[in-house]
């Protein structure tokens, strides 16, 4: 069962999840900046055949109809442990919160590393479900982002405390 990888479409577009082994390993959006080499992904394989993808693909489709917040789907990413650690943050922040490169770099023990939590940020293997999306510039504007900036912010709003939402619309 080995690394492989599938592809299935959603409100987001096409996703290519890669898995090694039972764990996900990869979410990349078509476009995706830092995707990996195709040779990479190992064999192809219908989603719907195997368990984790099919569960991969309920709990992110759950996720954007705004039924789960978080996921249960086991993962593993690899990168170097400075990447790791700022992987590790980002699992930290809450459903619905958004901090900055800054913020996540004092939480390093170092504000001067926010560059280099920018590109950790950015080379995070599980855009989604390791939520990266919820990292924002210092002034609380929306910066780079993997899967293009009108995934994060459609993420965002996804996100966005329902009263938050109702205050808006006034």
């Amino acid at each position: 069962m080995a690394t492989r990888h599938t592809l299935i479409e959603t409100e987001l577009g096409e996703i290519t999840l890669v898995a090694d082994e039972g764990r996900l390993a990869g979410l990349y959006f078509r476009h995706h900046w830092y995707k990996p080499p195709q040779e990479s992904l190992g064999a192809y394989v219908e989603p719907d055949t195997d368990p984790l993808f099919t569960a991969t693909a309920a709990e992110l489709e759950d996720y954007l109809a705004g039924r789960r917040t978080s996921f249960d789907v086991p993962i593993t990413a690899a990168g170097d442990e400075f990447q790791k650690r700022v992987w590790a943050l980002l699992e930290e922040i809450p459903y619905g919160r958004t901090t900055t490169y800054g913020a996540l770099a004092e939480k390093l023990g170092d504000r001067s590393l926010a560059q280099e939590v920018g590109r950790a940020v950015g080379h995070n293997p599980l855009s989604v479900i390791v939520p990266c999306h919820r990292v924002v510039g210092r002034d609380g504007k929306l910066t780079g982002y993997a899967g293009g900036l009108r995934r994060k912010k459609l993420l965002l709003d996804l996100e966005e405390p329902s009263r938050a939402k109702a205050e808006r619309l006034f």
